[in-house]
């Protein structure tokens, strides 16, 4: 069993859980970053050009914007994670549970309210492939209860 008092740990805990675990809240940190970049900077904020929305007229013009403000979120979900990379580790596990909630609700959302959209966006696959990934980087983040402490209550 895991111990899930460590989704918010205290700083003088530490960091307990699987180094793999860590390296998957840098990596997947690396992944909003970019893709909040993406969605700030370009033209069209990657709706069209990646996820295959059509943009053109003035709604399309709305909808670029709604995907910078999504950008500065996921920015600003990045930033809390590098923050917690570089000096909170011991908020790892809540950082990936962030990261869980992030992917993981889209993905629902997805499902009530579906793009209409002529190809799959990238979005779509990372829920298939990051939702799991990040399940399973949460379980191991957190350590391990101790059976024989557990008995003692």
């Amino acid at each position: 069993m895991r111990n899930v008092r460590y989704l918010l740990a205290q700083p003088e805990q530490g960091y307990q859980g699987a180094a793999a675990s860590f390296w998957v809240l840098v990596a997947m940190t690396v992944l909003a970053t970019g893709r909040s970049l993406v969605h700030i900077f370009a033209k069209d904020g990657g709706a069209n050009s990646i996820a295959g929305i059509e943009v053109s007229g003035d709604e399309g013009d709305n909808l670029v914007h709604l995907f910078a403000q999504w950008g500065v979120e996921q920015l600003l979900l990045a930033v809390v994670a590098w923050a917690i990379i570089a000096r909170y580790r011991f908020l790892v596990p809540a950082a990936l549970l962030l990261q869980l909630a992030d992917w993981g609700l889209r993905s629902v959302i997805g499902e009530f309210k579906p793009l209409i959209v002529d190809g799959t966006p990238p979005g779509v696959i990372g829920n298939i492939i990051f939702v799991p990934i990040l399940a399973v980087a949460l379980w191991f983040s957190l350590p391990r209860t101790n059976a024989s402490a557990s008995d003692t209550r």
